[in-house]
């Protein structure tokens, strides 16, 4: 008797781990699954956010590619090069100011990188304001005041509406305030390879601080790579706000500064065609997840 109730013991499921996994569950699902889901639903749908949602199947995806010439020529072509100059540049950023500070002593590198980290810790469109006095297109902006008073400039620069320097400030902009927690995972990761490795290394034949990061720091702080790729790319698309909080207007003057965050809100909350802009959400998640999976093929572990 007493070998049958130990026996149902030690068959008895234990559920105790679902309970500590219960909360995530419940607001992974609430506040991930059931959105996206929704969004590829109303995808197929056009929905003005007063009507019923009409199934149309695949024609907002159509209209999205072939239709859209805004979104073709202007916005996907806008979005590719600020993902690719902000993304690997502000990971590349990231990695090389966390290596220079994990050389000084340790006093100094708290506090410079609460200064370097600082900037991403304020709302990029809050960081906005600062940055339109200092571009603003009057005499009284920072950077037209100081050009004429050089006498580099003979009249004021519109430089938030102009097609030509507005993506190039909405880049230099995001690429300030890009260093968020990639960076300090990254500088953790430096902070946590173990001396003797280097030393190793030095005696196999490493000669240089160059071959030293190549062939130890970076192949040793992998997990640390990987989550700051992924948190990169992530900002970077999330980071569309920036143009129009610069130039003021949405969509952005001659859609200079365009990105598909933007021709989503555009869409979705100016001209209420959800089941358009939700297309376009699904059409951002995609493009999300393929610079992910690159990210994840470099340094992922391949075993």
């Amino acid at each position: 008797m007493m070998e049958m109730k130990m026996k149902m013991k030690t068959t008895k499921r234990d559920y105790s781990p679902w309970y500590f996994l219960a909360p995530y569950i419940i607001f992974f699902t609430t506040f991930i699954i059931i959105p996206v889901a929704a969004a590829i639903a109303l995808s197929f749908t056009y929905f003005n956010a007063i009507e019923t949602p009409t199934f149309i199947g695949l024609s907002n995806y159509v209209g999205l590619i072939t239709q859209d010439e805004v979104f073709m020529q202007k916005i996907l072509p806008n979005t590719l090069t600020f993902a690719l100059i902000v993304g690997p540049g502000g990971y590349i950023l990231s990695f090389i100011l966390a290596w220079a500070l994990a050389q000084v002593p340790k006093r100094m590198r708290t506090v410079l990188a609460l200064i370097i980290y600082s900037p991403s810790m304020t709302a990029g469109v809050a960081m906005a304001v600062v940055w339109t006095i200092i571009f603003s297109g009057d005499e009284t902006g920072y950077l037209n005041s100081l050009l004429l008073t050089m006498g580099v400039l003979l009249e004021p620069i519109q430089w938030l509406q102009s097609p030509e320097y507005l993506m190039k400030i909405m880049i230099f902009v995001t690429l300030w305030g890009s260093m968020g927690v990639g960076f300090l995972a990254m500088l953790s990761g430096v902070l946590n390879i173990n001396t003797e490795i280097y030393e190793a290394g030095y005696i196999d034949g490493i000669s240089n601080r160059f071959q030293e990061i190549i062939y130890i720091t970076i192949p040793s702080m992998k997990p640390q790579m990987l989550f700051g790729a992924v948190m990169a790319v992530v900002g970077t698309f999330q980071a569309g706000a920036i143009g129009v909080a610069l130039s003021g207007a949405n969509p952005t003057p001659q859609y200079a500064g365009q990105l598909m965050v933007n021709h989503l809100e555009d869409y979705g909350f100016i001209r209420y065609e959800m089941g358009y802009a939700a297309a376009i959400s699904v059409v951002l998640l995609i493009v999300v997840y393929a610079f992910s999976k690159v990210a994840w093929r470099l340094f992922g572990e391949k075993d």
